[in-house]
């Protein structure tokens, strides 16, 4: 990629915005080539402000992976929203992604105008082209060029990495001069356990129906690496109700078993290590309504 700071190193914060489920977490993983963020087929899986850092020899972009914008109807979705807000507010540049259809802001007009009333430089990516004729491209393109001033507007497909290339290069055209931000071969900011966590809660997303996922907040409590054995992790699955705890342990703990093997799995593949993970399931009444609850939980 050339670089276009005259040979100078660029770096800086780029915040992935949009609404939920539009492929934030699939695009930032393609980007940065592994898989940083968890990614099922349900909206509103992504809580966290992440941070994921591509570093290359003359450019350092540290995106900023964000929940959807969406209306929030509880407390948990408006500081979600508000974590998904602080992240469009630190960054440098905006990238913006919708879905390739006709509209794709009409539900959402405040979007816009807030990006415009607060100045942010913002790239569109119109993701998902991989689902639609070439054609219907057009019109999607025209329209979003009529609504804001895009710096620029790029077809993608995350999934596919279709398009990718030309989005970093415009990405990084777009950012000062100025030394990076952490060292060569840092990935992300988050200790070791968010990443644990995070891999149960995925895990609680792809076993389990409609209502279960968005009432679970998973802490992890303990995290001991052995040198001699397997290293030990102790989590804690939160849930709002008694029925939901059945559901979670299911039939003499069928589920809960089949779950832990699941996500130990996939800790021991991101560690590396062998891994003895213990899960336990409590019940927090509403919980997502208790500001101070969800916090001590770590869900924000």
């Amino acid at each position: 990629m050339e670089n276009t700071a005259g040979g100078d190193f660029v770096s800086g914060y780029v915040a992935i915005a949009g609404k939920p489920n539009v492929g934030k977490s699939t695009l930032l993983n393609r980007l940065l080539n592994f898989p940083l963020s968890i990614v099922t087929a349900r909206p509103q899986t992504t809580r966290h402000k992440l941070l994921g850092i591509l570093s290359e020899a003359n450019y350092q972009v540290v995106f900023l992976d964000s929940p959807g914008l969406m209306v929030p109807k509880y407390t948990l979705q408006k500081l979600m929203l508000k974590a998904a807000w602080s992240a469009i507010e630190e960054a440098d540049l905006v990238l913006l992604m919708i879905e390739p259809r006709r509209g794709a802001f009409d539900d959402q007009p405040y979007v816009l105008k807030r990006l415009e009333q607060e100045k942010r430089r913002v790239i569109l990516a119109i993701n998902k082209i991989d689902l639609v004729p070439k054609p219907d491209l057009l019109p999607v393109i025209e329209e979003a060029g009529q609504r804001f001033p895009f710096e620029e507007i790029l077809p993608i497909s995350a999934l596919r990495s279709d398009g990718l290339e030309d989005l970093k290069e415009a990405v990084v055209s777009r950012l000062p001069r100025q030394p990076p931000f952490y060292p060569p071969g840092e990935l992300t900011d988050r200790p070791q356990r968010f990443f644990v966590g995070e891999i149960v809660r995925q895990k609680v997303f792809e076993q389990f129906g409609e209502e279960i996922p968005y009432s679970v907040a998973v802490s992890v409590e303990e995290y001991e690496e052995r040198e001699a054995s397997k290293d030990y992790i102790r989590a804690v699955i939160v849930c709002e109700r008694n029925s939901q705890k059945g559901i979670l342990i299911g039939k003499r703990g069928e589920a809960i078993k089949r779950l832990g093997k699941a996500a130990r799995d996939d800790v021991e593949a991101l560690t590396g290590r062998p891994v003895f993970l213990e899960l336990k399931v409590e019940v927090v009444r509403k919980w997502r309504k208790d500001e101070d609850r969800i916090k001590r939980l770590g869900q924000v």
